[in-house]
């Protein structure tokens, strides 16, 4: 979620448009904080919508500079990602604008570069221009002289006075200062960096964008802005939304072509539409396959009504233009993820679909297409406005190509592992020829894994991970939060058992299985209660009562679990901040991984192989005992969450010490020692990679660690059992290692 500081002079038009955008929880952007350089009437706004505000009078300073430094410190308390000037009658100090630089943008009333300056409106006027316009604009150190995010023309009318003129333009400013913020936040408009500010281009909204063609002369092409809505085309597997959007269209005058049970549905509830066949004289034939791959369709679609010729082509054609497209796909993810497979999952492949949602996308600067529903609530604020905008076409086209680009992988995928088809050239190993990444932007978050870097996370169709899980309670969910839980439920999950994992910097705090998960807590908690502090936690079971009171005494980040029983969440919901995450139906660790290397992706099978203790080989000592066999085995599992060089000290099913991320595995084993105390004496120990030497084993056995489990493999292993066998202490090797980096 955008965090947004709003500076204003005046009475604050554009702030309480903002505010009022800003009360609908799919915006992605809020304002934290308002502020003025006088006793602003805009002010009273903040107050209404229950915000804190600040004032920083300009009369009170010697200096410009002054004033300036002061207004940046009380700016920055609210670690805002972008600051608006909306109606803010001071210009910066150079050094104000460089700190805030290039995520601080200004609203102007003229359509720049015509026009800068405080009195924009009087100046069209004077100057008797027929048209003028409204503006935003990244701010530089100029005086309006920064790069153009969107603007949008006005006329002038024969008998506009200042007055009227700039409340005709108001509109038209609020829109866009709304328009641009969705963007910001959403990354559709990138700022940018301090160091590397956004480059001066034409603003989105003006650009001449010129299509393959015939005509390549920018001259021909007349501008258009917004475009109002007369003729749309709705096609919808997901018909969420549908009927109150067709509502709106009716009411609007819009003539709504329809195809098969879209088309039925909208007739039921009483509206009119025209069913496709009707505009292409063609049945749907092919039990639904061809319905609208024809001329008069996709002619109305992709006509760049810019062009005159291709106006004129249509009048000759007798196709009428489509200002709307509304199409969402088949659902073959949906139909994947159900177990359907062969036929059943190949007639769930769009082919119209796509086609019109490419073509309407290609033609954004005449054609409005919408592939999600969650989109309606601005179709029908763009009828009320007089239509969509260029900058909200543009938006739209880029979600649609996002659309059905995922949408490919995701059938490509189906191919190359449901039915083996990998690519002309497959590996041996079956890694695919070509590896296609897709998922969904599903959140915005506040920065990365520091607060100068942006993150949002994404969510893969058709997974059941980390990234799909519901938010119960708690504040918003951080990049690092998300690292440290998934990083917990990898390691809560290795286990069978009751198992709960503490996470801080993705290495486990403890890690233990029990009888009970509140048992299991109590067991991993125990392990490093001063790192545990703030740290995340993961159960492989459902969070009970008891072990609710268990984790509430304790400041926790983030709980993840498949579940929480109710009076659990009763419990921990007293704790205002922490964090509760419920996994999704289905939870299922990934069989894949991928890492992004510069220029490219690392893919692996997943490490979820454990090899059983009836195949480990004892190299050292005499068996071990019912009791020791299971520590082993649990701290071998335990191990693999463990960052490398990568040490696990256990007792009683849970860890007592851990030694990760060192560079050598004798400091490793120091660590883990360190960490256990007293509690390493009769411990089991397991090695996530093969002792190169003895020194670090000899660190095990003199803080009196019983029995060790290792994969061995090592050209000294000689040397390292013979220190075992002399010391007396059981050791195990396994043939398989757990690096984890």
């Amino acid at each position: 979620m955008l965090r947004v500081v709003v500076l204003i002079s005046g009475g604050g038009s554009n702030l309480r448009a903002l505010l009022e955008e800003c009360r609908d929880p799919a915006f992605p952007a809020h304002v934290v904080a308002v502020g003025a350089d006088r006793a602003a009437d805009g002010l009273a706004h903040a107050e209404q919508f229950g915000l804190p505000s600040f004032t920083v009078p300009y009369s009170s300073y010697a200096s410009r500079d002054e004033w300036g430094d002061e207004l940046l410190a009380a700016v920055q308390q609210w670690q805002p990602d972008l600051v608006v000037l909306s109606g803010l009658m001071r210009l910066l100090p150079p050094r104000v604008v460089e700190a805030l630089a290039p995520r601080l943008i200004n609203t102007h009333p003229a359509y720049l570069p015509e026009f800068p300056g405080a009195h924009g409106v009087r100046d069209a006027l004077a100057a008797g221009v027929a048209q003028t316009g409204a503006s935003v604009i990244v701010v530089d150190t100029g005086v309006d002289t920064g790069p153009i995010l969107a603007q949008e023309r006005v006329p002038v009318l024969p008998d506009d006075t200042e007055h009227s003129l700039h409340e005709r333009i108001k509109p038209v400013e609020r829109r866009l200062l709304i328009d641009v913020v969705r963007g910001i936040a959403e990354g559709s408009l990138r700022l940018g960096s301090a160091s590397t500010p956004l480059t001066p281009t034409p603003p989105l909204a003006t650009q001449e964008f010129l299509m393959a063609g015939p005509a390549h002369d920018p001259a021909l092409y007349r501008h258009r802005d917004a475009i109002p809505v007369r003729r749309a085309l709705i096609s919808v597997s997901d018909k969420t939304g549908l009927l109150e959007l067709a509502a709106q269209l009716a009411a609007a005058g819009v003539e709504m072509v329809s195809t098969g049970s879209t088309a039925a549905t909208i007739a039921a509830a009483g509206h009119p539409v025209t069913e496709v066949s009707q505009v292409t004289g063609f049945a749907e034939t092919l039990d639904g396959r061809v319905k609208t791959l024809h001329p008069a369709v996709h002619a109305g679609i992709l006509a760049d009504l810019r062009l005159e010729a291709h106006e004129a082509q249509l009048a000759d054609l007798g196709v009428s233009p489509f200002d709307l497209v509304i199409v969402n796909l088949y659902p073959f993810v949906e139909t994947v993820a159900s177990g359907a497979e062969g036929d059943a999952v190949v007639e769930q492949i769009d082919i119209g679909g796509p086609a019109m949602v490419r073509a309407a996308a290609k033609n954004h600067a005449n054609v409005a297409i919408i592939v999600d529903p969650s989109d309606y609530v601005m179709v029908t604020k763009a009828l009320t406005l007089g239509g969509t905008t260029l900058l909200q076409r543009q938006r739209f086209a880029a979600k649609a190509f996002a659309h059905t680009a995922a949408y490919d992988t995701a059938v490509a995928a189906w191919f190359a592992d449901t039915l083996g088809v990998r690519g002309v050239h497959p590996a041996a190993d079956g890694s695919p020829s070509t590896l296609q990444v897709s998922a969904r932007l599903q959140q915005v978050l506040r920065y990365g894994e520091n607060s100068h870097q942006h993150a949002a996370l994404y969510r893969a169709d058709g997974a059941h991970g980390i990234a799909q899980a519901t938010q119960l309670h708690g504040k918003e969910m951080s990049y690092n939060n998300y690292v440290d839980a998934d990083a917990a439920v990898r390691a809560a999950y290795d286990h069978d058992a009751p198992a709960v994992a503490i996470i801080k910097h993705a290495n486990p705090c403890g890690i233990a299985v029990g009888a009970s998960i509140a048992d299991a807590h109590a067991a991993a908690h125990a392990c490093d209660p001063v790192s545990a502090f703030g740290g995340v936690i993961a159960a492989n079971r459902v969070i009970t009562r008891a072990a609710a009171e268990s984790i509430a005494p304790i400041f926790t980040e983030v709980v993840v679990a498949p579940g929480f029983d109710d009076d659990a969440l009763a419990v921990l919901r007293e704790k205002k901040n922490i964090r509760l995450l419920q996994l999704p139906a289905g939870f299922a660790l990934p069989d894949t991984e991928l890492r992004q290397v510069s220029g490219g992706w690392l893919r692996q099978s997943a490490d979820r192989q454990f090899a059983a203790a009836s195949d480990w080989q004892l190299v050292s000592g005499s068996p071990a005992s019912a009791e020791q066999l299971a520590d082993l085995e649990f701290a071998w599992r335990a191990c693999r969450a463990v960052k490398s060089n990568a040490i696990l000290l256990a007792s009683g099913g849970a860890s007592v010490g851990v030694g990760m991320g060192q560079v050598n595995r004798v400091d490793s084993c120091h660590l883990a020692v360190s960490r256990a105390g007293d509690r390493a004496r009769g411990s089991v120990a397991a090695s996530d990679a093969f002792f190169p030497f003895a020194d670090g084993l000899q660190v095990l056995i003199d803080a009196g660690v019983s029995a060790v489990v290792q994969p061995g493999g090592s050209v000294r292993d000689e040397e390292v059992i013979a220190a075992a066998q002399a010391a007396g202490v059981t050791m195990y090797v396994t043939g398989e290692r757990h690096f984890f980096h």
